[in-house]
C-alpha cells in the first residue's frame, strides 16, 4: 500500500470514530440509524445501479471512469441535500435553514459537471498530443530506414 491509500484509511477510520462518538450522545439513536441504513439502501439499490447504467450506455471510451466518478458524486450530494430539497415550504424561524439550499446544490453539481469535463478534456488532450507525438517517431524511424 502507499503512503496515500494509509493516511486515507486512517482519515476515514478517525471520522467514523467521530461520528459513532456523537452518535453516543444521541438520546434515541433508533432515528439516526434507520437515517444511515435507509442511506445504504439508497445507495446500493438506486444510485450505483443507475450510474452503472447511465455509464454504460451513454459514455463510449476513456471518459467511462469520470462520468462513472461524477455521477456517484452528483448522487451523494443529491443524498445529503434530499432532506433540506424536501422541506415544506419555509420555515417559521428563517435562522433555522438561512441558505438558498437548491440554488447551492445546483452550483455544486455544475462544479461536479465542470471539473468532470476538464478533467477528461485534459486527459484527452494529454493522449492525443502523446498519440501524435508517437506516430511521428514512427514516421522518422520508417523514413530513416528507407535511406
Amino acid at each position: 500500500m502507499n503512503a496515500l491509500r494509509v493516511t486515507a484509511a486512517a482519515a476515514g477510520l478517525a471520522l467514523m470514530g467521530v461520528g459513532v462518538s456523537l452518535l453516543t450522545d444521541v438520546r434515541d439513536p433508533t432515528g439516526a440509524l434507520l437515517w444511515l441504513g435507509g442511506a445504504v439502501v439508497l445507495h446500493d439499490a438506486l444510485i450505483a445501479p443507475l450510474v452503472l447504467l447511465v455509464g454504460l450506455v451513454l459514455v463510449r471510451g476513456g471518459a467511462r471512469g469520470p462520468v462513472r466518478g461524477a455521477l456517484l458524486v452528483a448522487g451523494a450530494l443529491t443524498a445529503v441535500a434530499l432532506p433540506v430539497l424536501l422541506r415544506p415550504g419555509r420555515t417559521a424561524n428563517p435562522s433555522v435553514l438561512p441558505l438558498d439550499y437548491p440554488r447551492n446544490w445546483l452550483i455544486a453539481l455544475a462544479a461536479v459537471v465542470a471539473l468532470t469535463g476538464a478533467w477528461v478534456g485534459v486527459t484527452r488532450g494529454v493522449a492525443r498530443r502523446r498519440h501524435t507525438r508517437a506516430r511521428g517517431r514512427a514516421r522518422a524511424r520508417a523514413l530513416g530506414r528507407k535511406r
